[in-house]
């Protein structure tokens, strides 16, 4: 029960900072492409480096895995999840299998998205 608030108040907290982090792009930018792609890329960033890091090392692993990676970053920003999964297949020397996953997971959630909006309307 207790993983389940860690990644409860890490999610919330990751959803506020991307929406801190895309607005302030909207407002500097005339698109949303930058925050979002800025998010995405430091989220990718942070994941990586807080899971090779000793910064943390006084805080619990339940607290480094639910809140911090799974909650606050997985919240921030999907994208991050998704390239720590294909490192985790590359360090496994799974190379076709992270290029399969690459593919697939892009070229299918973008039309997956498609047909949403297709569905929709």
């Amino acid at each position: 029960m207790f993983n389940i608030i860690l990644v409860a108040t890490g999610g919330a907290t990751g959803a506020v900072l991307r929406f801190i982090l895309t607005n302030l792009s909207k407002s500097l930018f005339a698109t949303n492409i930058y925050g979002t792609l800025s998010v995405n890329i430091l989220g990718s960033f942070l994941i990586g480096y807080f899971i090779t890091s000793n910064i943390f090392k006084n805080f619990s692993e339940d607290f480094i895995r639910f809140f911090l990676i799974i909650g606050l970053l997985g919240s921030f920003t999907t994208f991050s999840a998704f390239s720590y999964e294909t490192l985790s297949l590359v360090m496994e020397k799974k190379i076709f299998v992270s290029i399969i996953y690459i593919f697939f997971s892009i070229s299918v959630c973008i039309l997956s998205a498609y047909l949403g909006i297709v569905i929709n309307k």
